[in-house]
């Protein structure tokens, strides 16, 4: 006799920014976080974004763990887009399609090594180490479940810069979190830091 398959549920979440909705499923989609901002990256590495980009209003997708961050064009309305795109993605997910391409996780590692390839020494390293630590285990988790991500991505001069994406990328309360929020703990906790700045994934 078949296991029975438990149905796929999914419910939408509003996020900080008005372009981007959060999609949530029963199911995981994918461990880790794939931001995808341009149909050709996402037709290389994400069956599921690239059929969500033939949509015409959709400008990015992010997907991780559970759930997928849409963001849409500015001249379209979620109250018109909403009901399709929550049925499209939940019949997908049912068919048990394919969500990110087989080596995508190793891709992604070996383009952040060649970005991030300068190596932090002596006190460096350590403020790295930390600041680093301090994203991961505060800043994270809180933007996560806005449907977004933070990425560390430099340190120098006593500047850190970040990587937003989701719905944290083009998000007009974004600023504010990154300047009240994130530089303001940094700043705390590690002396040594003066100001962060950030990139849109």
């Amino acid at each position: 006799m078949e296991a029975v398959k438990s149905p796929v549920m999914l419910y939408t979440e509003q996020t900080p920014n008005p372009e981007t909705l959060k999609f949530v499923t029963n199911k995981m989609l994918y461990r880790g976080t794939a931001d995808f901002r341009d149909p050709n990256f996402a037709g290389e590495w994400s069956p599921l974004a690239s059929a969500l980009f033939a949509f015409p209003y959709v400008k990015g997708v992010y997907i991780c763990n559970n759930f997928v961050t849409i963001t849409k064009e500015f001249n379209y309305s979620w109250e018109d887009l909403m009901l399709n795109v929550k049925e499209f993605i939940k019949a997908y997910v049912t068919e048990e399609k394919p969500i990110i391409n087989e080596g995508f996780e190793s891709a992604m590692a070996a383009k952040e090594a060649e970005a991030n390839e300068q190596i932090y020494s002596g006190d460096d390293g350590e403020l790295v180490k930390k600041i680093k630590e301090l994203i991961d285990t505060y800043v994270k988790p809180a933007v996560e479940s806005d449907g977004g991500n933070i990425e560390f991505k430099s340190y120098h001069n006593g500047v850190v810069t970040v990587i937003m994406q989701g719905a944290c990328s083009g998000c007009p309360s974004s600023t504010v979190t990154l300047k009240s929020g994130i530089e303001g703990m940094l700043k705390r906790m590690i002396p040594e830091v003066q100001e962060v700045v950030s990139e849109m994934g």
